[in-house]
């Protein structure tokens, strides 16, 4: 997807930082279509995209180490909109003139900001409030013609402006919701200096993609879906099935590696949900017999994703079969959301992180040709546009489920007799937490099972030598950060009793309370 005439693009400059696709996400929230790029884009190549604005993401590195991101001061003469944060912005003070210094003073977290002149950036706010900071470098002096609108105990020039050329930026990081006023400050930059129009709205994503599916298709081609049950690759489907109708089969691989009815529940609702036609794959043998005596989470992770491939591919030859003469499927509609695509190092120039089966773990040789129409879409985006396609809530508020399924909550070797433990641990894990009315407050609760850990312990008054399970809570807005969520003890406590009396060779349920970062919601 990109920008057309009708919606502004504002393009997000990755420094390496964190937050580089939260800001992106919050741009959107302020009604503005936006894109990451990475810093080694070079400006000629970013302002070739056309962009109302661009903003500058913090990093973690100082402007003045060797071998730091920089950015071409060329961006600066481009008669462009520039907002700079953290590190971003003392890239930019230095860029113009101004004067970046390592005094000693480091600011770490939440951290009390004055403002001495609000300027149109920062206007109606709070003289005194709370930002989140994280910087050990600081800016001392603004660049001739700037007003200098904020300061901290250890920070001169917190934030900036010149409004005549278009130019911001704050030493804080306002695209984090421990920033008071953050997405104000945001919003001010982008509506109030930069002149962005707000015209993105979720209405927009359904049609454009809609009409984009319907241009990459064609009027005769034909397509498959990788379904896997959860909400994106659902609302994929629901998408395609609105470009090209019949021509859309879902193809929906039982791998064996789902939880407990989960297959049943699919057939059962997805159809009735979608009006589209389902073809269902029984390859359990197939998925396991590929994933045996493999450990490593990467081989697993790229094993399922050929499997997933080499499953379609057949399910292609087949519909092709059955079809009438001349008719071809060379297209695979797939779920692909945007922080699957950061997280395995495309699109922004990051570092992977883990290959996604739907991304890193696709075979080179693969014969389709990918449709992926919520690839630049946070799940929070995929939900709401899965609501205003008249999805139900049982499939839009669905938890997220992994496409490689059970196979990455395995720690150790994926087997039959280890699948069947986990799936029953984490059916009890999933009924008490709906019991409890908390599944609204639940981003995920993945269950993991610790295959090549045993631990001693005492059931029926006798020693036993079980397995470990992990219960992993976390509260998330669109998965790229998350918290660990702080579930009542009494629920916690329901959970270990069950799972320990009721899952044969189980006798210890710990809960992992890692945010992320620096732990990934999954385990692998």
């Amino acid at each position: 997807m990109s920008a057309t005439s009708e919606h502004d693009l504002v393009l997000v400059v990755d420094f390496g930082a964190q937050y580089a696709q939260l800001i992106a996400r919050r741009v959107r929230e302020a009604r503005v279509y936006s894109e990451i790029v990475p810093h080694t884009l070079p400006v000629e190549e970013m302002l070739a995209k056309k962009p109302k604005a661009i903003i500058l993401s913090g990093g973690p590195s100082s402007v003045y180490a060797e071998g730091a991101p920089s950015i071409d001061t060329s961006l600066f003469e481009a008669d462009l909109p520039v907002f700079g944060m953290c590190y971003g912005f003392q890239l930019m003070a230095q860029g113009l003139g101004g004067t970046v210094d390592n005094n000693g003073y480091r600011e770490y977290g939440r951290t009390p900001v004055t403002i001495s002149e609000p300027g149109t950036l920062l206007a109606d706010m709070p003289v005194a409030h709370n930002v989140w900071m994280s910087h050990g470098d600081s800016v001392s002096q603004a660049p001739e013609g700037f007003t200098v609108l904020a300061s901290t105990e250890g920070t001169p020039v917190a934030a900036f402006e010149n409004v005549e050329r278009g130019f911001a930026g704050v030493q804080w990081h306002p695209e984090v919701l421990h920033s008071d006023h953050g997405q104000r400050v945001l919003e001010h930059f982008l509506w109030n200096i930069a002149g962005c129009r707000k015209t993105w709205t979720i209405g927009n994503i359904a049609e454009e993609q809609i009409a984009r599916i319907k241009e990459q298709i064609g009027e005769t081609g034909r397509a498959i879906c990788g379904l896997s049950g959860g909400v994106d690759s659902a609302v994929a489907a629901a998408i395609v099935t609105k470009a090209i109708g019949d021509r859309l089969t879902c193809v929906y691989v039982d791998h064996g590696l789902m939880r407990k009815d989960e297959t049943e529940q699919i057939e059962r609702d997805f159809v009735a949900a979608t009006g589209a036609k389902l073809v269902v794959v029984d390859a359990e043998e197939q998925f396991l017999t590929a994933l045996a005596g493999v450990s490593e989470p990467e081989a697993k992770r790229k094993i399922i994703g050929r499997e997933f491939i080499r499953t379609f591919e057949k399910a292609q030859a087949d519909i092709i079969a059955a079809a009438p003469e001349g008719t071809t499927v060379g297209f695979l509609v797939q779920g692909t959301l945007y922080p699957d695509v950061v997280e395995s190092g495309h699109g922004s120039g990051t570092s992977t992180i883990k290959s996604h089966h739907n991304v890193g773990g696709l075979p080179e040789d693969m014969e389709f040709e990918l449709v992926e129409p919520l690839r630049t879409l946070f799940k929070d985006e995929v939900r709401a546009v899965g609501a205003q396609l008249g999805l139900p809530q049982e499939i839009v508020k669905r938890q997220p489920f992994p496409g490689p399924g059970l196979g990455i909550r395995i720690i150790g070797e994926v087997t039959k007799d280890r699948l069947d433990l986990l799936r029953e641990a984490d059916a009890i894990a999933r009924e008490e937490l709906t019991k409890s009315g908390l599944d609204d407050t639940i981003w995920q609760m993945p269950v993991v099972l610790l295959a090549d850990v045993r631990s001693v312990g005492v059931q029926g008054d006798g020693r036993t030598y079980g397995h470990p399970i992990v219960l992993r809570p976390v509260t998330s807005e669109d998965a790229m950060t998350a918290d660990w969520a702080r579930l009542p003890y009494e629920l916690l406590e329901r959970i270990s009793t069950r799972i320990t009396n009721e899952v044969k060779d189980v006798n210890r349920v710990t809960v992992d309370i890692t945010s992320k970062p620096p732990g990934t919601i999954e385990w692998e």
